[in-house]
């Protein structure tokens, strides 16, 4: 499952809808919001949290809200009915520190619960269990961390989430915005520190390889255009969209680039090899001349030349530095940000260049 993160002190109600409109077209069917409530703002996020509420069951979406025991107090409940905020919308809540075992094991019942993943141990999840938790209707949830060089290694992350599921527990985990970012620090609200610096699309897709998660949600506010149009491509049409930049000027050449392409089945160790250029590469085609013959750093956009004989007009991308080969022209290169995309283009994966202007 795919969701957004949505905080109801920067965001208006007008805003908020825009928003989860937008992201519920591209497939997100999970919210998630803070309810860690300033002292003096209570009763205007009682208001936009029911209004949050109407507008996820209005786009059939999950609700899931952080909640301490002084949040509860100001939106006028307690541990005991809890469970009442689902008349709200909200589909359950996440919990931590300082609530007992035995109101966490009440709650499972009533309603779904988010545990911390990260705190979550053997010792902890076996006294939950003896108080009667229904563990099916519990979720374990990473953090997400503001601070740069404080968030998980994939090793750590990896072990703990084979436990979880072990345990037949679902596991979610954050990826960082690419759009507005959420302060004080606005680097990013990721659970893994390799993606602090990833766009969104590239952390969501390397994410949705690592065994054991169930569902991902985006920490910060919002994300850019360019990546709401890859993650419309890829959910929409599966197709995963590379931008790119031309090292040279011929329209006709750089349009045979621009359809969707397969990587082939028998996927190669070096490079990206689109099937559809094979048809380009039959006898009787237009010459392709040499032309540009560089260096194929990775990520470098080419088509073989006249010199490769029946090749001729194969397109690669490849996927690690490669020498200069007189029968390869290099017609451009995948840019800096989309460039980790390529590792996710597993056999009879679709791909399409988009050429920057």
């Amino acid at each position: 499952m795919f969701g957004i993160s949505v905080y109801l002190s920067n965001q208006s109600p007008s805003e908020l809808e825009v928003y989860i409109e937008k992201m519920d077209k591209i497939g997100c069917k999970s919210i998630f919001t803070s309810l860690h409530i300033p002292e003096d703002d209570h009763s205007l996020y009682r208001d936009r949290l029911k209004h949050l509420g109407t507008l996820a069951k209005k786009f059939d979406m999950e609700l899931f809200a952080d909640v301490s025991p002084k949040s509860l107090q100001y939106l006028g409940f307690n541990w005991e009915n809890a469970n009442q905020l689902t008349d709200w919308g909200l589909t359950g809540i996440r919990v931590d520190y300082g609530i007992s075992e035995e109101v966490i094991a009440k709650l499972s019942n009533k309603m779904k619960i988010a545990l911390n993943a990260s705190t979550l141990t053997e010792d902890s999840l076996a006294k939950l269990k003896k108080h009667g938790l229904q563990v099916s209707s519990v979720e374990a949830w990473h953090n997400y961390y503001p601070r740069p060089e404080t968030a998980l290694d994939i090793v750590d992350f990896s072990l703990k989430n084979q436990w979880l599921s072990y345990e037949g527990i679902r596991v979610m985990a954050f990826i960082p915005g690419d759009g507005e970012r959420r302060g004080p620090l606005f680097q990013g609200l990721p659970t893994l520190e390799v993606h602090r610096n990833l766009t969104t699309f590239a952390s969501y897709l390397d994410l949705k390889q690592v065994p054991g998660v169930n569902k991902i949600i985006i920490g910060d506010p919002s994300i850019n255009e360019a990546s709401y149009e890859q993650f419309k491509a890829y959910f929409v049409d599966g197709i995963i969209l590379l931008r790119a930049k031309s090292y040279m000027k011929d329209e006709k050449l750089l349009a045979r680039f621009s359809s969707v392409q397969t990587n082939r089945v028998d996927v190669a160790r070096d490079v990206i090899r689109s099937a559809e250029s094979r048809l380009m590469a039959s006898p009787g085609t237009t010459e392709i001349a040499a032309s540009k013959t560089i260096e194929r750093s990775l990520g470098s956009i080419t088509i073989d030349n006249c010199r490769y004989g029946r090749y001729q007009g194969e397109i690669q991308i490849t996927k690690k530095d490669l020498p200069a080969d007189e029968k390869v022209n290099v017609v451009g290169r995948i840019i800096e940000e989309d460039r980790p995309l390529l590792s996710n283009i597993k056999g009879g994966v679709k791909f399409k260049i988009l050429w920057n202007q």
